[in-house]
């Protein structure tokens, strides 16, 4: 499901996903998009916290990090934002976040990301346990060879998703054991 624009929905917590950071250390356009999206859904009411999930390293920059620092600057205060800076793909993104959405309590979750990686960002959440909706980024015309780069990112993105699924009780013991679990 994806949440309508104009018609926010409530829920426990705003999971942003990482996505490219510059080599000065802030985010490029789509993941600047990424935190504008958070950051309005947060003034909006729609969660009172954000996990900022992105262990990837673009230089000595991790994408939760930085994007930790680009919603500072929009007006979220540092205690409604919390880091997962361990997952290197969307699985893992979903995996890792889903154990700090369990310790925080919260049941349901919005993902923000660009509209484009939704669907297979949300089967891997919702495959991690997550109740989950989308909240997309801007709607952007890529053009013909912008819709064929998304279109093959998702695909060797999926085998990856899918490769990563299989280390599956190995992920979900590291997500529980840095979340804080047993």
């Amino acid at each position: 499901m994806v949440a309508p624009m104009g018609e926010p929905q409530r829920v426990d917590a705003v999971v942003l996903l990482g996505c490219r950071i510059g080599p000065s250390g802030r985010p490029m356009l789509a993941a600047t998009r990424r935190a504008e999206t958070a950051a309005r859904a947060y003034r909006e009411g729609i969660a009172k916290v954000i996990v900022v999930s992105g262990g990837r390293r673009w230089g000595p920059y991790a994408e939760a990090t930085a994007l930790a620092e680009e919603l500072a600057r929009l007006g979220v205060p540092d205690e409604a934002i919390v880091a997962e800076l361990c997952s290197l793909s969307t699985h893992e993104n979903a995996v890792f976040s889903a154990a700090i959405l369990r310790r925080l309590g919260a049941r349901t979750a919005g993902i923000v990301t660009c509209w484009w990686h939704l669907p297979r960002a949300l089967a891997n959440f919702r495959a991690a346990g997550v109740d989950a909706l989308g909240i997309p980024t801007e709607v952007r015309d890529l053009g013909v060879q912008g819709r064929l780069h998304v279109a093959t990112h998702e695909l060797v993105s999926g085998w990856f998703d899918a490769w990563s699924r299989r280390r599956e009780a190995a992920l979900l013991a590291a997500a529980d054991r840095l979340a804080g679990g047993t």
